[in-house]
């Protein structure tokens, strides 16, 4: 599983991560974002939406768990789920994201551990941030992108997530 290993130093730069990753996503692929309260997580996602060019505005679904946002560009609609409230696959599987799942990009919050199942291709990003006071980089996030399945095994996301 190739990983990609970035530090991003705050938040406009994490979104402008998100609407660089978003010009390759592309129909039924599946993004799963880890990371503590905080980590920028929803940040990611926000320049994703932004970068698809999808109706927001895109907001943590904390409480909704789940918002489809559509493509205003003839796009693929971006989904949102933030699976933080869920205890299981089974919770999960009642959102019944895999009706949507081959025509939108889907992108899962606090999904790591059990929303792999949804599929066997996806992109795997986890979100790190430093708790250290003392660090002058508290702020940097360590961002981990790990590619799995054939769909990411020739794209060059090496070429799209430098800034």
């Amino acid at each position: 599983m190739p990983v990609i290993e970035l530090e991003v130093p705050d938040a406009e730069a994490m979104q402008a991560l998100g609407e660089r990753l978003a010009t390759v996503l592309r129909p039924g692929d599946l993004v799963l974002l880890g990371g503590d309260l905080g980590a920028g997580k929803t940040t990611l996602t926000q320049g994703i939406g932004a970068g698809m060019g999808v109706r927001g505005p895109i907001a943590s679904p904390t409480f909704i768990i789940a918002r489809v946002h559509p493509s205003l560009v003839e796009g693929a609609p971006l989904v949102h789920v933030d699976a933080y409230r869920l205890g299981d696959w089974d919770e999960l599987e009642d959102l019944d994201l895999e009706a949507t799942l081959d025509e939108a990009v889907t992108v899962v919050e606090w999904g790591e551990g059990f929303a792999e199942g949804l599929a066997g291709d996806r992109l795997e990003i986890h979100i790190d941030r430093s708790t250290s006071a003392s660090d002058e980089a508290a702020d940097v996030r360590r961002v981990r992108i790990a590619r799995v399945g054939t769909r990411w095994d020739d794209a060059d996301l090496n070429a799209v997530l430098s800034p």
